[in-house]
């Protein structure tokens, strides 16, 4: 296969229209020039240039192969610009994971900023109910960016950007709206919107209900937690949610828990070198979790 160091002497000397005004382009010297340009012309297996006494001019055949060489050596500087921009944070694509209930609260205003200010930077989000599925997506390279909960398990870098509340959405007429907080003896027996095992929230409420004593009693489950705050309004059971799955102006019945409970929310990476995912962090570490109760 022929060099990009070939075609382009090939092109610079048929621009130039002589063997030495090329080389002199190229700061080349002559013996190299013609050497690049004998093995083009062996690869092609015919001569590219014909020579004449005051210069050079391209054959039948190397007037066919001169399209296609300046075309290469225009995507070989495409090439170029492209990883020198992407290098400097300027151009590429990011491939990010949120857990569900925190793509709008958090990643959404970031994305507004990037798709404003860098047009050339495109963004692939994959939502998860998982944040071990997370860390295994970017240790697996899946994935370049992800937001959520921490894992308990995975390599990943992680830098956390803030806490988060889980609260408690209780259905109108409910004795428990009479509280100011809610306990988790309070929750014993009562009938819980609880999750699907694949959403972590289910095994890390199970186990911290049972420190207490408590074993909670689902009547439904979900994969979500957006339905499971909406479930919960809608007078089916009490379910713990966490803030950024609870709408801000939300008209249901809201409490805290007592203890308090709360979560890290981080941010993980894979290569931690890239430019362009270190700016996208930096970002989401300035913007933190925001101005929901935490």
């Amino acid at each position: 296969m022929p060099t990009l160091r070939a075609l382009e002497c090939f092109v610079a000397v048929v621009d130039a229209g002589s063997v030495t005004a090329g080389a002199a382009q190229l700061h080349l010297s002559q013996p190299a020039l013609s050497h690049h340009l004998a093995s083009l012309e062996s690869e092609i297996g015919s001569p590219l240039l014909e020579r004449l006494p005051r210069g050079v001019r391209p054959t039948p055949i190397g007037r066919a192969v001169l399209v296609d060489a300046r075309i290469a050596l225009a995507a070989a500087e495409r090439v170029l610009r492209t990883g020198h921009a992407a290098a400097q944070g300027d151009a590429g694509r990011l491939r990010l994971g949120c857990a569900e209930s925190m793509t709008v609260p958090i990643l959404a205003p970031t994305f507004s900023t990037w798709t404003r200010k860098h047009p050339d930077i495109g963004l692939d989000l994959t939502e998860y109910t998982s944040a071990d599925a997370m860390a295994t997506a970017i240790t697996d390279g899946d994935l370049d960016i992800a937001v959520g909960p921490a894992p308990s398990r995975g390599s990943a870098a992680m830098t956390e950007i803030g806490t988060e509340e889980i609260l408690v959405v209780i259905p109108e007429g409910l004795d428990l709206a009479d509280e100011d907080a809610v306990s988790w003896p309070n929750l014993a027996g009562r009938p819980i919107v609880h999750y699907h095992p694949s959403n972590g929230l289910r095994g890390w409420f199970d186990t911290v209900a049972a420190t207490h004593g408590v074993q909670l009693d689902a009547v439904t489950h979900t994969r979500h937690a957006t339905t499971a705050a909406q479930l919960a309004h809608a007078g089916l059971g009490v379910a713990l949610v966490p803030a950024t799955a609870v709408p801000a102006r939300s008209a249901g019945i809201v409490k805290s828990m007592t203890p308090p409970l709360t979560r890290s929310v981080v941010v993980m990476v894979g290569a931690e070198s890239d430019a362009l995912t270190q700016r996208f962090v930096a970002d989401l570490v300035s913007r933190g979790v925001g101005t929901r109760r935490s």
